[in-house]
């Protein structure tokens, strides 16, 4: 299983001992090595497909993240068919860790307020990309380039469904109130989040864009997590109050994530009723 990965290494320079298999999200191979010359560890990722700017576009919204000020692990080698990382340990599942990262959150978003949403390059958001088309409106902005851009790569919605999807976007104005772009790792989930060597916070694997700031919330306060992780939006609010009313919002911003799901046909947990549910009022009824 890791032989690929192995092989990849090498021919970069990195002679791998052993390599223990990772999980590496929906299009690449990964795992953490040890290498022959030095015995220290290393975390890499290979791709079984040829998407060549998957790992260059993941390497520069990491340096995009620790520029603004967000930990990130360092890159040590990046092309088109490996990443290679140094190695964090897990992230620990303690209050002082989510009030650290609830912190840093808060401090990328506030610290990176912008008028334009989306970035200088799409992105990828697991094998599919991510379209951020610089646009000035961010009700537009989420409306085209985060919801109505998976439909055509949707299958299981009926026609009302896709209306309903249409309403919802039409209403955004209304359902979420104005806000400026800032700077967002797009994937925030506990997957994505790891210790450091010196016990703070970091995170991996971003989607960065310039977007709502509730948008990276969304996707903590959707995705599974533990209890412990209330403390990180309490964190948060210190240094960047919540807008009254932010949790209703919540599972309006999730759509993005779960409709780019249901788009790479990953469906077992049902989110195709997730999105119904959400849509219930926007159906038209007799």
């Amino acid at each position: 299983m890791t032989e690929l990965l192995r092989w990849r290494l090498r021919l970069a320079g990195f002679d791998a001992e052993s390599v223990q298999p990772a999980g590496g999200g929906v299009i690449a191979q990964a795992g953490v090595a040890t290498l022959f010359s030095t015995g220290t560890q290393v975390f890499a990722k290979t791709l079984r497909t040829d998407d060549p700017d998957v790992f260059e576009v993941e390497a520069a919204g990491l340096a995009a993240l620790r520029d603004a000020g967000l930990r990130t692990p360092d890159v040590l080698h990046v092309s088109p068919k490996l990443l290679v990382l140094a190695p964090f340990p897990a992230f620990p599942d303690t209050d002082d860790a989510w009030a650290a990262l609830g912190r840093a959150l808060a401090r990328l978003h506030t610290s990176t307020a912008a008028d334009r949403f989306g970035w200088p390059a799409d992105g990828w958001l697991g094998r599919m990309r991510q379209v951020n088309t610089w646009h000035t409106d961010g009700h537009e902005f989420f409306a085209e380039h985060r919801i109505l851009r998976w439909l055509p790569d949707i299958t299981k919605f009926t026609a009302e469904d896709r209306r309903a999807l249409e309403r919802l976007c039409e209403r955004l104005p209304e359902l979420i109130p104005a806000q400026p772009a800032c700077l967002t790792h797009g994937d925030l989930w506990t997957g994505n989040i790891l210790g450091t060597p010196d016990g703070g916070v970091a995170v991996i694997d971003p989607a960065v864009s310039y977007a709502w700031a509730e948008v990276d919330l969304s996707m903590m306060w959707c995705s599974p997590r533990p209890p412990s992780s209330a403390r990180f939006f309490s964190a948060y609010a210190e240094i960047a109050p919540l807008v009254d009313g932010w949790a209703d919002r919540m599972r309006v911003l999730h759509l993005r994530e779960v409709l780019s799901t249901i788009a790479h046909g990953d469906d077992d947990w049902d989110a195709v009723g997730y999105v119904r549910e959400v849509l219930a009022p926007f159906r038209v009824r007799a």
